[in-house]
């Protein structure tokens, strides 16, 4: 099976002069492979003029005129930049011509545009985004949402809950999923309305629900999946992203002060090497964005090459695992059936 992946050449913090690079990496790695690259055709090229013909003969370039940038409203994104190489690049799902799409463009463009373009699922409110964190457990933990959605009711939090057990299901193998839900405390009594709503409606669910968690819950591995609004989930994120980073920065510069230093670092450096790749962000970038009829990779805005590259592998795996079908079959065979979050919802609209 060849999987095709559609890229936004043009998004994020560095565009071009990080994703071509990276999909040249995932071409190397995986040879039943191919590219879309979806952006400015003379920029484009100009980048792939040294790709070895092998890997060129792998990537169609699609001309796409705009492109979203990070501070576009979502109105100007969706309405008036429909020629933008964020749109053109999930229309290449929509037509099945690619199998996924990657893109580190602005977040809530890119998910206004998938769930306009492709649609949800039946029975999704939302689309959520996410993500494997690491933690004490090897697998991880699965967080969402991580900045779809700032604004949820209780149910919303309720069906991201029960995308992210199938999904964990289907990706993992996980038979039950132990869900945990992010609070200021474990106390039932604790967090504000949407969260103490949304624990309710849980605690009637068939879901695995174990309860609240809270922070340190997601790095111990407490539960399998863990459920918050895109606001809460979004700061989690770039909290436990930049403590990463200034933890290792402040390990390189203590063992960088002395000879001495210099030399216990050179010793300790099979240990040093392990952390960093352990503590490395990167190696967990790329989330999906679930509840959509195609499979599309949010990249973080900032991300490298490297972490790119990683973005780009979880969409190949994805695809190549045809992650979207076995998780619209699994919801529609689904033998739980969240009817106390369809109650709430329905009082809700009644009385609005």
């Amino acid at each position: 099976m060849t999987v095709t992946i559609s890229v936004d050449a043009m998004g994020g913090d560095f565009g071009i002069s990080v994703t071509v690079p990276a999909c040249l990496d995932i071409l190397k790695e995986y040879e039943d492979c191919q590219i879309i690259l979806v952006g400015k055709p003379d920029l484009i090229e100009a980048a792939l003029s040294t790709a070895a013909s092998e890997l060129r003969s792998r990537i169609r370039v699609l001309l796409a005129t705009e492109v979203v940038h990070s501070d576009d409203s979502i109105e100007i994104a969706l309405r008036r930049k429909k020629d933008s190489s964020m749109r053109v690049a999930i229309e290449q799902v929509k037509d099945r011509v690619a199998d996924a799409v990657v893109s580190s463009g602005n977040t809530g463009a890119l998910m206004a545009i998938s769930r306009y373009v492709l649609k949800t699922l039946e029975g999704i409110d939302r689309p959520a985004i996410a993500s494997r964190m690491p933690s004490q457990k090897s697998a991880g933990t699965t967080l969402l949402d991580l900045g779809a959605n700032a604004d949820c009711e209780p149910w919303h939090l309720v069906q991201f809950a029960q995308m992210a057990d199938i999904m964990v299901r289907v990706t993992q193998g996980i038979e039950r999923p132990t869900i945990g839900l992010l609070n200021i405390g474990e106390e039932v009594i604790k967090g504000n309305d949407v969260v103490k709503q949304a624990g309710e409606l849980l605690r009637q669910s068939q879901l695995n629900f174990v309860g609240n968690v809270e922070g340190n819950d997601i790095f111990k591995g407490t539960t399998d999946v863990v459920v918050c609004d895109g606001f809460v989930g979004n700061v989690a994120l770039k909290t436990s992203e930049g403590l990463a980073t200034w933890i290792s920065q402040m390990i390189k510069e203590e063992f960088g002060r002395s000879l001495f230093t210099k030399f216990l670092a050179i010793l300790a450096l099979p240990v040093l090497l392990r952390f960093k790749k352990r503590a490395d962000h990167r190696r967990y970038n790329g989330a999906m964005l679930l509840g959509l009829r195609g499979l599309v990779i949010k990249s973080h805005g900032s991300a490298d090459r490297y972490g790119f590259f990683m973005a780009l592998t979880r969409a190949y795996e994805a695809a190549n695992n045809q992650m979207v079908d076995k998780i619209a079959a699994a919801f529609a065979q689904a033998d739980f059936v969240l009817e106390g979050a369809s109650n709430s919802r329905v009082d809700h609209v009644a009385t609005n």
